[in-house]
């Protein structure tokens, strides 16, 4: 469809390094035509250390709202002018609202993963025991999500025993850290697992499992953060098992359409926005 850009387009914007890649702008272009809005959004490559003169033109330029994505998550939350409490404890920003001139910073990923499995699956996180795989971006802001959903527990797993700590700082008294080799008991003992590292990203082996699938069953739900492929080796193993198992690709629509309603303040369309999406995947 194309695109009546006129003088009082609005423009929102991706940054990122590299951000061919972005299904961000398929996302959001899609929304805004949903409900009638005169905005249009594009993709920045932007190398690395290059946030701040970035962040500078969307102020010249009048950029109404920004996706940030890697590697530039954290640079965004030193240049902000303002973070929300999610931003500042995470120390990362995804998505920027412009103030008349003042970028104030969010991070919609955590809300945007349970708004995801709610809606997906029904997921609650509240009592139960989960444990979180990885120690990065993702990771932290899974643990924070858990932790204001009410979990019971919260078990981070990651091979840097310093990355582990600081995301298990951010759940309080009810998260913890364990090391690689006390694994298996923590999985086997949890009601949610969360995958939130890159294992089986991309052209995976079906070796390419952040736990060993014994160590799953029937009762448990799986969240692999991982959607491309969407069927990962852990996703597909836990299926065969008979375990509730979904990938980060609902996560991507929620956290995304969390932006469009900061950026417009309008409900997203999160219907066009899932098609969209889906349409993109549809042959795996």
């Amino acid at each position: 469809m194309t695109v009546d850009i006129a003088g009082t387009t609005r423009l929102a914007a991706v940054i990122g390094h590299p951000v061919g890649h972005s299904l961000s702008p398929a996302i959001h272009n899609a929304a805004f035509r949903a409900r009638g809005l005169d905005w249009v959004y594009l993709a920045f490559d932007v190398a690395a250390g290059s946030v701040a003169p970035a962040f500078a033109g969307v102020r010249a330029l009048g950029v109404a709202g920004l996706s940030v994505t890697m590697p530039h998550k954290q640079a965004a939350a030193e240049h902000a002018d303002e973070l929300t409490d999610d931003a500042r404890r995470l120390g990362a920003v995804n998505c920027v609202v412009n103030r008349n001139g003042s970028l104030v910073g969010h991070n919609t990923d955590g809300a945007g993963f349970l708004a995801a499995l709610d809606a997906e699956i029904g997921f609650s996180a509240r009592g139960a025991r989960c444990v979180v795989l990885g120690g990065g971006g993702a990771a932290r802001a899974v643990v924070l999500a858990l932790t204001r959903a009410g979990a019971a527990q919260i078990v981070v797993v990651n091979r840097t025993p310093a990355r582990a700590r600081s995301a298990a700082a951010l759940g309080g008294d009810i998260a913890l850290v364990a090391a690689p080799e006390e694994a298996e008991s923590m999985v086997s003992g949890a009601d949610r697992v969360v995958n939130a590292t890159r294992v089986g990203m991309g052209e995976p082996s079906t070796t390419d499992l952040p736990v060993v699938l014994d160590w799953l069953h029937p009762g448990q739900v799986v969240a692999d953060l991982v959607y491309q492929p969407l069927r990962t080796p852990l996703v597909l193993g836990a299926r065969q098992r008979g375990i509730t198992a979904v990938n980060g690709l609902a996560m991507l629509v929620h956290q995304a359409a969390l932006s469009f309603e900061l950026w417009t303040g309008i409900d997203a369309p999160l219907d066009v926005m899932t098609e969209v999406v889906s349409a993109r995947f549809a042959s795996q």
